[in-house]
């Protein structure tokens, strides 16, 4: 050790020392609080040691824990702006309130960190004197890291006394709390529940928070990324009224999503779409509404491109590109067809909240393509963003299930077009009921417009498909030969969930097909006017009348099965039904008579059509999940392939999400994903999910690498473990035998190795698949 870095460590822990006393008085030892400018340019050495060497040590060890809205503590250490506004006692999720609570979106509510402390926000930066014992002693981020180095956790496959569920109670102290917080649990220093930093990472944040914590400011764009930044904003912000009405549309759909110029030949950045107050070539105010159809109060909104300052975290992340092929679809859907565009809509709520009245002078054909170009971003916008804890969201879908889509093409008539508009009123959502919503109420109100809805759908379903004309698969879209978005994999994992293109693991229960009006109501329901920070009416209302959507999804598959065993096929999805469900199902779904034209051969309609959807669509199904190509033996892959028909009620014990890195016999390194599917009788029930399990059916889909944003556990295989590996998950019976499995395989949260791995997975995942690349999230991770 040099001189240097001994007199550094000796200081450390001198300073350091001085915690340990209770009762310590930061305002008499260090002054008053006052917030600190922290950033200087990128270009300066702080900012270098920073982004080098500080940064990549909080991504990998801390932003895995603390980026997403139920971070702990609401403390985002993601981003620069994050770590500097600092952590609050307030929740996100609280499903119970009865009253909206104030948003606190990063980069959003407040711009500033003095405008955070307003809102409740506390430091884990030390704000008092910046000396190296003020910034060591009165900085939170600093004796956590202490705390943990001097109470590292004991040498047990389960620890004791942690709460890691995602429901626990949350312990944010302050700094003037932090000693009793230390004193009650010496164990719960940074990282909580996971093994201590190296003693090198231990310095470099040590250090670099002992000199006073400098972060850099926002990293200027390249030039060729300016010139394409400008580019987008000019042809955003056109002020012909189609082109404005185009643009807004534009936004509401993708002011999620992760927007990236894929003919850049350097780094890959991304950026977010904003409304601003002021137009390109002047900076950026930021217009801040609840939702983004919500009345901006100005009297011209601009779409501009922001430049995302977060660390990419896989929960949140939704990459979309920007593309010369994909600006040219744009102007052929929505600028060139010939229709007027008298005057913009309104943003009465009334008005903005419904798409199909906001957009009604834009064509369907134009909305349904667009949505249908990127189908896995805009279905997954139903599960990211906001959704961070979705289990009342979530429980209204299965665990695995495919989706399909209408034929743009084949739907555009005029018949349709027409339809939608005399049943816009019909198609209004509760989002219209902003964030403090009666439930009951109001249920009724939408539940007897969905109905009328549906009456009216299945008599213009019984027309136009009368004696089963046109009523094959050739109505769903196929990608037009080359789009993989045609056929898309939805996977629940209890309270989160994941979308990708494909059709991936064995045939599953259910399916959806989605028209346009479907999918728009579910991006407007689910994502555009869901309000993570509404009332419990609002959530509640929101699930319930995607309980509607879901089954509209559900009956459109079945209208291509013939019409004997529809109703008996949905009735079996909906089993022990409450005969208020049996009722709706009756009078709104079972309508629909016409029957079917697909030629089925056998009588296991299902399958077939499975089968048959599957071949029609091979041209744009890819490979990439599938056990395949994977470097292993061909033996062993199909082996690992079988897991997919394990199924048993002894794998209730398993987690949602297992990662699972086999070394083959090369030395290479696979990395796969064991994904355990919750069966169930019926998911109509709002809070009975338990009651509704359907343990005997658990499944498994075993996937070549990655899906899902929260692991449960990590698994470490050679390739001659594998015939034993899936041996032992065919056996598993109960807990006991899924810890044996982990005693053999497991890398536990307690291990040594835990951080090693860590960083082996997210760089596999990074190399194999790096536009979909995001930090993985451990609050899910078990203590098993």
């Amino acid at each position: 050790m040099t001189t240097r870095r001994f007199s550094l460590t000796l200081l450390i822990l001198i300073f350091s020392g001085c915690a340990t006393y209770a009762g310590l008085n930061y305002d008499q030892l260090f002054g008053q609080p006052e917030v600190r400018e922290r950033t200087v340019p990128p270009a300066s050495p702080e900012a270098d040691v920073f982004l080098t060497q500080v940064k990549p040590i909080i991504d990998n060890r801390c932003v895995v824990c603390h980026a997403c809205y139920d971070a702990p503590c609401q403390l985002k250490l993601s981003s620069v702006d994050g770590i500097d506004r600092g952590a609050s006692k307030e929740l996100v999720y609280q499903g119970t309130r009865l009253t909206a609570s104030q948003p606190t979106r990063l980069f959003e509510d407040a711009q500033t960190t003095a405008e955070w402390r307003e809102l409740g926000f506390f430091p884990v930066l030390n704000e008092r004197e910046q000396s190296l014992a003020g910034n060591l002693d009165a900085g939170l981020v600093a004796r956590m890291l202490t705390q943990k180095a001097r109470n590292p956790l004991p040498e047990t496959d389960q620890l004791e006394g942690f709460d890691f569920s995602i429901a626990r109670e949350q312990v944010c102290p302050t700094i003037e709390e932090y000693d009793a917080y230390e004193a009650e649990y010496p164990l719960w220093g940074m990282p909580y529940g996971m093994p201590a930093i190296t003693n090198s990472e231990y310095q470099t944040l040590i250090s670099w928070l002992g000199s006073g914590a400098k972060m850099n400011a926002p990293l200027p764009l390249t030039e060729e990324e300016q010139g394409l930044v400008d580019e987008y904003e000019k042809l955003l912000n056109n002020d012909a009224l189609k082109n404005q009405l185009t643009a807004r549309y534009i936004y509401e759909h993708l002011y999620l999503a992760h927007l990236y110029f894929s003919e850049v030949e350097t780094e890959r950045r991304f950026f977010t779409i904003v409304r601003s107050s002021t137009p390109p070539g002047q900076p950026i105010k930021r217009v801040v509404t609840r939702r983004p159809y919500d009345d901006p109060g100005v009297e011209r909104v601009y779409y501009r491109l922001v430049a995302v300052r977060s660390t990419i975290v896989d929960k949140t992340h939704m990459p979309f590109a920007l593309n010369i092929p994909r600006l040219e679809s744009w102007y052929q859907w929505f600028i060139e067809p010939n229709y007027k565009v008298a005057e913009l809509p309104s943003y009465d709520i009334s008005v903005s909240a419904n798409p199909m009245t906001a957009f009604k002078d834009l064509p369907v054909k134009a909305r349904f393509r667009f949505m249908l170009d990127n189908a896995q971003n805009t279905i997954m916008a139903y599960i990211k963003g906001p959704v961070c804890r979705g289990q009342l969201a979530l429980n209204v879908i299965n665990d695995r299930f495919w989706v399909f889509f209408l034929d743009p093409e084949k739907s555009d008539l005029p018949e349709v077009d027409e339809f939608y508009q005399q049943q816009a009123d019909n198609l209004k959502l509760p989002s219209e009921l902003e964030s403090n919503t009666v439930p009951i109420t109001n249920w009724v109100k939408y539940a007897n417009q969905q109905t009328r809805y549906l009456e009216a759908k299945s008599e213009f379903m019984n027309k136009w498909f009368e004696g089963g004309k046109h009523l094959t698969t050739d109505v769903l879209w196929t990608g037009d030969g080359e789009n993989p978005n045609a056929a898309l994999t939805v996977f629940r994992h209890f309270d989160s969930a994941s979308v990708v293109q494909g059709l991936v693991g064995n045939q599953p229960k259910t399916a959806w097909i989605l028209d346009y009006a479907l999918l728009e109501r579910i991006h407007y329901l689910l994502v555009a006017g869901f309000d993570v920070y509404g009332n419990f009416g609002h959530q509640l209302i929101t699930r319930m009348f995607m309980d509607f959507l879901r089954m509209e999804g559900e009956s459109n598959f079945l209208a291509l099965l013939p019409n004997t065993v529809r109703h008996e096929e949905f009735s079996s999805w909906y089993q022990e039904q409450s005969p208020q469900f049996s009722e709706f199902l009756q009078r709104n779904i079972k309508p629909f008579s016409q029957p079917t034209q697909v030629l089925y051969l056998t009588q296991d309609y299902k399958k077939e059509l499975f089968d048959k959807l599957e071949k029609e669509l091979a041209p744009v199904l890819h490979d990439r999940f599938d056990i395949v190509n994977t470097g292993l033996s061909s033996e062993n892959e199909a082996l690992l392939r079988s897991i997919d028909d394990i199924k048993g009620e002894g794998l209730k014990t398993v987690p949602q999400i297992v990662m699972v890195m086999i070394e083959a016999e090369n030395g290479n390194q696979q990395l796969f994903t064991l994904l355990h599917n919750n069966a169930h009788i019926n998911i109509s029930s709002l809070f009975s999910e338990e009651k509704n399990r359907d343990y005997k059916n658990d499944d498994f889909t075993f996937v070549r690498g990655v899906i899902g944003s929260y692991p449960g556990a990590y698994l470490s295989l050679k390739e001659s473990d594998i015939e034993n590996f899936v041996k032992t998950l065919r056996g598993i019976q109960g807990e006991e035998d899924y810890v044996k499995l982990l005693d053999n395989y497991a890398v536990r949260r307690t291990s040594k190795d835990f951080w090693g791995f860590s960083d082996q997975v997210h760089e596999f995942y990074q190399r194999t698949q790096p536009i979909e690349f995001g930090l993985l999230d451990y609050n899910r991770f078990e203590n098993r």
